[in-house]
């Protein structure tokens, strides 16, 4: 009895499956012939990441602060920062990014406070050699080149108008004001009285 139970079993489970291969069978097929046809990635997707530069002198925003580094929980970015003698300001001599243990986290691109690093959407890198998957600085710029982005807006520090009133230094100084803003005199205490 068994037997036959799991065998009906099974030809119910059967047809449930083809009832929903039946039901979308006629509608419009959602593959894509991936060397022909190439989906287009979403803007905050997570590929390669690559190094910015700025639109209009074609300079490198990076300024070697290693925060990007520091935040790399796999350590697949390395960094060697030299200082300009003339300009006192920091660059990246080394930036290199070893794709091959990247994690695709995205905490270098948060991290990083001058919009120099990004995870772009691209994502087409295979390849039989290790070693051209440990990306050097000039390949990364170079990826980067054509990647849209909006600069931060640098922040100002506020300055204030006023100066906060100073408070007085001791307590027998201050005087206490009632609800109608007229002046106490202060309420006498037991150490007072002695």
């Amino acid at each position: 009895m068994g037997v036959i139970r799991k065998f009906f079993s099974g030809i119910y489970n059967l047809g449930l499956g083809l009832k929903t291969t039946l039901k979308y069978l006629p509608g419009r097929s959602i593959t894509i012939q991936y060397p022909k046809e190439k989906m287009e990635m979403f803007e905050r997707s997570r590929g390669m990441v690559v190094l910015l530069s700025d639109k209009e002198t074609g300079k490198l925003n990076c300024n070697a602060c290693l925060l990007c580094q520091k935040a790399c929980p796999v350590a697949a970015i390395s960094i060697k920062q030299e200082k300009n003698p003339e300009t006192k300001k920091r660059y990246p001599s080394i930036f290199e990014v070893n794709a091959l243990i990247c994690c695709y986290c995205g905490l270098c691109e948060e991290s990083c406070k001058f919009d120099a690093i990004k995870m772009a959407p691209k994502y087409e890198f295979a390849t039989t050699d290790k070693e051209s998957l440990i990306m050097n600085m000039e390949q990364l710029q170079e990826l980067g080149r054509d990647v849209d982005y909006v600069p931060r807006k640098k922040r100002t520090p506020k300055k204030p108008d006023t100066k906060p009133e100073s408070k007085p230094e001791t307590e027998t100084e201050a005087t206490l004001i009632n609800p109608e803003g007229k002046e106490q005199n202060k309420p006498e205490t037991s150490e007072d009285t002695e």
